[in-house]
């Protein structure tokens, strides 16, 4: 098969909405550009800090320019933040107290959390008598009737919501969405909404914190560290919630007073610059994917026809050889160990053996090109990131010609 001229095709059918992609990464550019130039940033605040970090007015800085883009009265953002998975942690613990409740009205959060939530014995929310309930989603949708019933029937301390579709089969929620399901919510409880917003950073023209959201929460290694951020997490919202946030990362009663950091923050600013552009490009490298492999005839969720609410595609394979040949083949288009033959394991946190392609400039930085998938069926593998549109149309190519032989 003519896998150029597939592509060129592909292209030329979706022209529209690759146009409406850069349109979006426009309008971001220009909201980000102008937070900087309100937040007055300067060069003195890349300077490292080391020790307490007492006065480290870069780190004081980077969190007010976190709030200022996604609207919120606050922001702790920080590279002590572990992963995405620990920037929830601290924030569920940050706001809940043992007797509290909490609900998720996305199903069972991503499978990281589990262990987090439902552990025993672990220091998790289960063993500080915490209670989190789950309403399924249907057919990957919200099931508004079944939230309203349960906010009818009980009061919680926290309602809880994943943007992404983690390893679902469904496409990641729109901010129209969000919208939707947050007035629902608010007729029946005035509880703190809060968000996971990791992968849906400026994927839209606003964020979940702009539509009635009390807090969102996200990785700085997938869209806002713009593939230069090294680590790193942040929360941004109600000033009560992400103070309480911060007494969990660091201590009670010292929260962001302190908290040090030997690098120069450089990456972190420069990242969040570089943000809407490189979600743009790696929106534009999803399409592409999903495109073809529609044309191929895979599944793909969300469809390359429908709006995509973050920047993950995912692919049916319906075969698991079939799944892990394909991932295997992204690896070996990836600029770091593209070498590397990548297998399942038993990877902490999962209920299922995954395999992972990331040969990324940042370890597991899923805003760089990446695939993923837990190994069960219907096979579905997880595309996400890249940080050129061209890395991603190489890539796309050469997975299918290595895929195809």
């Amino acid at each position: 098969m003519d896998y150029d001229k597939l592509i060129r095709n592909t292209e030329q059918k979706y022209a529209a909405r690759f146009a409406e992609i850069d349109e979006t990464a426009l309008f971001n550019q220009e909201k980000v550009l102008d937070s900087f130039v309100s937040c007055r940033i300067s060069s003195r605040h890349f300077a490292p800090s080391t020790g307490y970090g007492y006065g480290d007015d870069g780190r004081d800085k980077l969190s007010e320019l976190f709030a200022s883009v996604f609207k919120t009265e606050s922001a702790v953002v920080s590279p002590h933040f572990a992963s995405g998975t620990h920037t929830i942690t601290c924030a569920l613990f940050g706001i809940l107290r043992p007797g509290n409740r909490a609900l998720s009205v996305t199903g069972l959060p991503y499978d990281t959390l589990k262990g987090v939530i439902f552990g025993e014995g672990n220091g998790s929310l289960k063993d500080f008598g915490i209670k989190f309930n789950h309403i399924p989603l249907n057919n990957g949708n919200f099931d508004i009737p079944s939230i309203k019933k349960e906010l009818e029937q009980n009061s919680y301390d926290i309602i809880y919501l994943q943007r992404s579709p983690g390893y679902e089969r469904r496409k990641g929620f729109s901010i129209k969405e969000i919208e939707n399901v947050i007035k629902e919510i608010r007729e029946l409880s005035d509880a703190p909404v809060v968000v996971d917003n990791c992968y849906g950073e400026f994927a839209e023209r606003r964020e979940p914190s702009e539509v009635g959201a009390n807090l969102i929460i996200g990785s700085l290694i997938k869209n806002p560290g713009g593939a230069l951020a090294p680590t790193g997490g942040y929360v941004a919202g109600d000033k009560k919630l992400t103070e309480q946030v911060a007494m969990r990362l660091t201590a009670p009663g010292i929260g962001t007073e302190i908290g040090s950091y030997e690098h120069s923050y450089r990456n972190y600013y420069q990242g969040l610059f570089l943000a809407p552009h490189i979600v743009a490009q790696a929106r534009k490298g999803g399409l592409l994917f999903a495109a073809v492999m529609e044309e191929l005839g895979y599944s793909v969720f969300p469809s390359a026809g429908d709006n995509a609410g973050d920047i993950v595609r995912v692919i049916d394979f319906n075969d698991k050889y079939k799944m892990i040949k394909f991932c295997q083949a992204v690896q070996t288009a990836s600029p770091i160990d593209g070498y590397a033959r990548p297998e399942p394991w038993d990877m902490p946190g999962y209920d299922d053996p995954v395999i992972m392609a990331a040969g990324t400039f940042v370890q597991g930085s899923s805003i760089e090109l990446s695939s993923d998938a837990p190994i069960r069926p219907p096979y579905s593998l997880y595309i996400q990131g890249g940080i050129t549109y061209e890395h991603a149309k190489i890539a796309l190519k050469r997975c299918l010609e290595t895929f195809e032989q």
